[in-house]
């Protein structure tokens, strides 16, 4: 297919900001406010080809693509190079203190200038480390210490929740040129023996809580794990200590030297190493995509010159301020938060790190920590969103607060809904939204953003008027190194994911089968399609993958189907997956994500759905998950019950009654949005029912489709064997 626009045509290293090195940090700090007119996009002239829609580029990128914020950054060690010659003094990685008593303090940082260091004695401790190892064999031979290599002669694993050894090891693996990839819990021990088989990772570097597993792990598979011989602790051990001499004793038994942290930066410290500079082609890490199929995750290629794109969108998106403050929360092991980590140490951040690996304790470390800037998941704010409410508008306890927060929350919405960037300041209503903001630790909050998933707008109307914060909704995949599109943070009509980044271009695929055109009323509709220096080039030892993701010209085929909104700046709306569709027995064609996207954006009492419809049948089931602080509420409002266990709430809703006034609610809700057949006719009401510990869901809560089925085939029978509840009804 030849193309009007050809694929290199204007992708050379553009800057986002002209001026020398020096006044890069003046000249960022001075763009205070957000720029909505990065929010549209244009569709490029005559590049509208048969099946396709026209190219879109972001409105400040249509003459090329912006890959760099200055000629002079190019690679993640020039940003971290950058940050520390300007905030060498200031906050970088915090940590809450442990309080003899047991409980947490407040937050202790290092400064940049210590995690420099640190950096720098970690890599050169970690080249000690594997050159002088006792179990190196065959496997290990290229693995030394070159200063001029052009690529990492291994890949070293990280696993552990957020903290900040983590972002020390990351930063050590940038300064050296190693290559490295994350592990996490919920892959499970065969698909994390895969990984490490796969990369022949020889060190991973661990939290404490790890070890166990990973040994184990080389005791069950010795010769597949034939090449790890290293694992370090973030946490000390102590060798006198008889637990912890037992990971020492038992790794040695299999062919591994465990050490602790300190350990290695005293290794480096006392035998420096000058630094191994990357350039933007090397690869900084593989990201392991989690997958729907329930097959083996795919290892994305990431190089720093994608990742240096993606810090480049996020500088032109983001307003600076001065001194921020950001929690590191979402898991370190997915791009979103790799992105997020990037960025923040790029901008001098203090970056708080949770208390644990619980998100129990969220609110606690927020209110301690007050940041600027919180990066969150929709689960995460319909949980928010929940409390909130219970302590403003639904708050049948104090009705004359719940009055005023009502009058106040709905006159912000309003303000707020007027244009793009109406930020909905109310001279009254902005005192008691103040009291609310500090009383959880928002008062310093000037924006927060979600993505991975969809969110209901209700859900970004209700945040923006009742913490008085601008939200923003994104999309992004591991594959583009996490965003490449965001919503303004005051959008009036919350919805969209904002236009295409001003470092990636796009185009629609048509789906004839799915009823998507290019020519759709509304705007074009089909497969996004996705090209530019952000986007990664390969799967890691997987050609064939590659081939059917990327074609000829280039373009990375996303499998997410979008809308464009010529009406509304060409912003983008994901709307559906390519082939999740399905067909019933009158022949009518279902595409289950939209339909679960619609219910979750209109009914917030639930929290998941799955819906499934069988070919010999003729209507749709669904398996919900209600929303754990909202199931009380609905309880009393819909059926008049002061019902708060959990259990009692579940057993409540095995009796066919209360099922269908339910379901009945819940269509009433979407009215308007689905057609007859698309609306559900029978539900299994649980909490939390799709977790990732049954493998129904990835990390990032994308339903696994085969393995879902299986998992609740025999309850999706029952339902169909009950029967549907709204048979004979308008519903």
């Amino acid at each position: 297919m030849a193309l009007t626009t050809p694929v290199n045509s204007n992708m050379a290293v553009l800057p986002l900001f002209n001026e020398d090195y020096k006044h890069i940090e003046q000249l960022i700090s001075k763009n205070s406010k957000e720029d909505l007119s990065l929010f549209s996009a244009v569709a490029l002239p005559n590049s509208k080809e048969e099946g396709y829609s026209s190219i879109y580029r972001n409105a400040h990128a249509v003459d090329g693509l912006k890959t760099v914020p200055h000629p002079s950054l190019t690679t993640l060690f020039d940003l971290f190079e950058y940050a520390v010659a300007n905030f060498a003094n200031g906050d970088c990685l915090g940590t809450r203190e442990k309080l003899p008593d047991g409980t947490v303090g407040k937050y202790k940082f290092q400064t940049y200038a210590t995690v420099k260091q640190r950096r720098d004695n970690f890599g050169a401790g970690i080249y000690f480390a594997l050159t002088n190892n006792q179990f190196r064999n065959e496997t290990h031979a290229d693995i030394s210490y070159d200063p001029l290599m052009e690529k990492s002669s291994f890949i070293l694993s990280i696993f552990s929740a957020n903290r900040a050894e983590w972002a020390i090891c990351d930063c050590a693996c940038v300064a050296y040129s190693i290559s490295n990839t994350a592990l996490y819990e919920s892959l499970g021990p065969e698909t994390t023996e895969y990984i490490l088989n796969l990369t022949q990772s020889p060190i991973v570097v661990c939290s404490k809580d790890k070890l166990k597993l990973l040994i184990d792990l080389k005791a069950k598979y010795p010769e597949e794990l034939n090449t790890l011989i290293a694992l370090v602790s973030m946490d000390p051990l102590d060798p006198a200590n008889p637990s912890d001499r037992e990971f020492i004793d038992s790794g040695a038994a299999n062919k591994i030297v465990v050490y602790d942290f300190h350990q290695i930066e005293q290794f480096g410290k006392l035998n420096p190493l000058p630094l191994i500079r990357p350039n933007p082609k090397t690869v900084y890490t593989l990201s392991f995509t989690s997958g729907t199929t329930g097959s083996h995750p795919k290892g994305v290629v990431l190089t720093h010159e994608n990742a240096v794109s993606a810090i480049t969108f996020c500088v032109a998106q983001s307003p600076a301020i001065k001194n921020p403050v950001t929690y590191s929360f979402l898991p370190l092991a997915h791009i979103y938060e790799r992105m997020s980590l990037q960025f923040g140490l790029f901008k001098g951040s203090a970056i708080g790190y949770p208390q644990s690996a619980s998100p129990l304790t969220l609110l606690d470390d927020v209110k301690e920590l007050r940041p600027h800037f919180l990066a969150l998941v929709p689960r995460v704010f319909t949980k928010l969103e929940a409390g909130l409410k219970a302590q403003t508008i639904n708050n049948d306890e104090k009705p004359l607060l719940k009055n005023l927060f009502n009058k106040a929350i709905d006159r912000k919405m309003e303000l707020q809904s007027v244009a793009d960037g109406a930020s909905g300041s109310h001279l009254v209503y902005d005192r008691l939204i103040n009291l609310l903001r500090k009383k959880i630790g928002f008062d310093r909050l000037v924006g927060v953003s979600t993505g991975s998933a969809p969110i209901a707008p209700e859900t970004i109307k209700f945040m923006k008027a009742s913490c008085g914060v601008g939200m923003s909704q994104g999309y992004g995949l591991t594959e583009s190194f996490a965003g490449i599109c965001s919503s303004p943070k005051f959008d009036s009509n919350p919805g969209s994911c904002g236009a295409i980044a001003v470092t990636t271009e796009m185009r629609l695929k048509e789906i004839p089968e799915m009823n998507y055109y290019a020519d759709d009323e509304g705007g074009p509709r089909g497969e996004l399609l996705i090209r530019g220096p952000q986007i990664f080039k390969e799967y890691y030892k997987n050609p064939e993958e590659t081939a059917k993701a990327i074609d000829k010209d280039g373009w990375f085929h996303t499998g997410d189907v979008a809308k464009v909104d010529p009406n509304n700046n060409n912003r983008l709306f994901i709307v559906d997956r390519v082939k999740n569709f399905f067909k019933l027995a009158q022949g009518e064609y279902i595409t289950p994500e939209r339909i679960e996207n619609i219910y979750l954006a209109c009914y917030p009492a639930i929290q998941q759905i799955y819906v499934h419809g069988d070919s010999l049948q003729t209507y749709l089931v669904a398996i919900v998950g209600l929303e754990e602080m909202a199931a009380p509420i609905l309880m009393k409002k819909l059926f008049g019950k002061d019902m708060s266990d959990k259990d009692q709430i579940v057993r409540f809703f095995e009796d066919a009654d209360n099922k269908r006034k339910l379901l009945r609610h819940m269509n009433e809700s979407i009215a308007g949005k689905l057609v007859g057949f698309e609306k559900i006719h029978n539900i299994k009401v649980a909490f939390n029912p799709l977790t990732v510990e049954d493998n129904v869901v990835t990390p990032t809560l994308k339903i696994k489709r085969p393995i879902a089925f299986k998992h609740f085939q025999d309850t999706l029978q029952s339902l169909y064997d009950e029967g549907s509840l709204l048979r004979d009804t308008k519903l």
